[in-house]
């Protein structure tokens, strides 16, 4: 046993410390079907984030690389659109096929760039791959219309085409799914893309357009350029400004949202986005408490806390918040194991990077300087790395701390307590921003009410998890504008084509 212990530290050690072997880590962008460099050469490192080891260094392009991604794009599309969809969706199938068959060496991608526990990037990979299922069948039901016609002689039609090239610019806390949920979709639709994944974690996306490239898309459909934080600026310029690109895809904050749509309307170009969250999580006297804190930590510690639509504020009602916040303890101490992905049993990684964990302390200690209550946590977790930061719950917050109206993206869960089903409403809504929203009841017209009077784009009624490929994912307000998932995922990346047939009693 002592043998067969120290076989097994040492496989995790090797894993860990030796990147050489994994499968589909590429170290290339990807244009016009070729694995290529920056045209300058230039390169810069991916590190991992548990231990700020290198991992790989990538190509760092800039304006030029992405124009030439563009001008693929833009060939490509000429042929593409007219392809049957029949035949998209047999391709989006392969490509789901190989996800599925490849999960475990995705997976580990996303451990070693984004800190995600092994168990929970698996996770990510079939959620990920489910779009691309969903989409493969829902692109044979692109459907127009027939209009009757007030005019005796004329048949009106309306038509679905798709727009073009899409640039796609997606975040680092779901470096898989935020590809598949964008680029599924407008594949099926009949576009062609510009990828540009995360500075933080481009190599999943790199790795899962190496599986596109196996199921068999043409060259020139799916195309990914990398750059550093540096060059990121000047290659979203051109992806939002140049007159080849038909629609600008963002997943990421309400801040570079609106800067990307500034550049965008330039051009009067399509837009989808979905931007910052702040979502309310709330708990009311008839809800089952054990229920609710079993969703809470989904809808809170799900990547570390690092998710748009995880719960960002906590409205307990007072008759049940001391009930509450206790038994939410108990399953924190549970349930969060800090420590590097890739080791058995961890729940709770690094956060992404210094800056992340910058912000995240800065928070706390702004909000405990201002009164807070500390109930569990509360600082960072320096034994495992300089990103650890442990898994907090605080009370006693009010409208002077930061931490108040501000999206904390980490693992931090501060509690607000309430009266009535008017105060909570008021709180909740009482942000720019409307992504998601939790609501625990077992009172059904109260569960109605709610879904009607909260400002955000979903209303999950006792449930932590709102998201799948069957839904229209969205927001209202600061949130986004458009939809992602469901067929009107789908339909954000076509135009409506209204075609008149006349003089058909001639």
């Amino acid at each position: 046993m002592v043998i067969l212990r120290s076989v097994l530290l040492n496989n995790y050690k090797s894993f860990r410390m030796d990147y050489r072997n994994m499968h589909y880590l590429r170290k290339s962008a990807y244009i016009n079907g070729q694995w290529v460099n920056a045209e300058t050469k230039a390169v810069f490192p991916v590190l991992n984030p548990a231990d700020d080891k290198v991992i790989a260094e990538i190509p760092d392009m800039d304006a030029a690389d992405a124009k030439r991604a563009i001008a693929a794009a833009t060939e490509s599309f000429r042929t593409w659109k007219y392809t049957t969809a029949k035949d998209r969706a047999a391709i989006l199938r392969r490509w789901y096929d190989l996800c599925v068959k490849n999960q475990d060496h995705l997976a580990e991608i996303i451990t070693a760039e984004a800190g995600k526990p092994l168990a929970e990037a698996k996770g990510e990979i079939v959620y990920g791959s489910s779009f691309l299922e969903f989409f493969a069948d829902t692109a044979r039901h692109i459907n127009g219309e027939v209009i009757p016609s007030p005019w005796p002689n004329k048949q009106i039609m309306l038509t679905r085409q798709p727009l073009g090239v899409v640039s796609v610019i997606t975040p680092w806390n779901f470096p898989f799914a935020m590809i598949t949920r964008k680029v599924g979709a407008l594949l099926a639709a009949g576009c062609t893309c510009v990828i540009k994944p995360a500075e933080d974690t481009p190599l999943t996306a790199l790795a899962a357009v190496q599986l596109a490239e196996e199921a068999g898309f043409p060259k020139g459909i799916i195309n990914v350029v990398t750059a550093s934080r540096k060059n990121a600026p000047i290659v979203g310029k051109v992806l939002c400004e140049d007159p080849n690109v038909g629609c600008i895809s963002f997943t990421g904050s309400t801040h570079v949202g609106k800067i990307l749509y500034g550049m965008a309307a330039k051009g009067v170009k399509r837009v989808s986005l979905e931007l910052g969250g702040n979502c309310p999580f709330i708990v009311f006297p008839s809800a089952d408490i054990n229920h609710a804190v079993e969703q809470a930590m989904m809808a809170k510690f799900r990547n570390n806390g690092q998710a748009c639509v995880g719960a960002n504020r906590f409205l307990i009602h007072a008759d049940v918040f001391d009930a509450f916040v206790e038994a939410f303890k108990n399953k924190i101490m549970e349930k969060c194991i800090i420590g590097p992905g890739y080791k058995a049993g961890v729940t709770c990684g690094p956060l992404i990077n210094l800056e992340q964990a910058t912000k995240v302390k800065s928070l706390v200690e702004d909000a405990c300087g201002k009164g807070a209550n500390v109930v569990i946590g509360g600082k960072p977790a320096p034994k495992h790395g300089t990103k650890f930061y442990e898994s907090t719950i605080l009370t006693d917050v009010n409208p002077e701390m930061k931490i108040y109206g501000e999206e904390i993206f980490g693992p931090v869960a501060v509690c607000h307590k309430f009266n009535t089903e008017e105060e909570v409403l008021e709180i909740a809504n009482s942000t720019r921003t409307g992504l998601g929203s939790y609501v625990f009841t077992r009172d059904l017209g109260q569960a109605f009410r709610m879904s009607q009077k909260l400002e955000f784009g979903m209303v999950a009624i006792n449930d932590g998890v709102l998201s799948a490929a069957e839904p229209a994912f969205g927001g209202i307000k600061e949130s986004g504008i458009g939809r992602e998932g469901s067929k009107h995922g789908v339909e954000e990346y076509t135009d409506i084509k209204y075609t008149l047939f006349s003089a058909l009693d001639k």
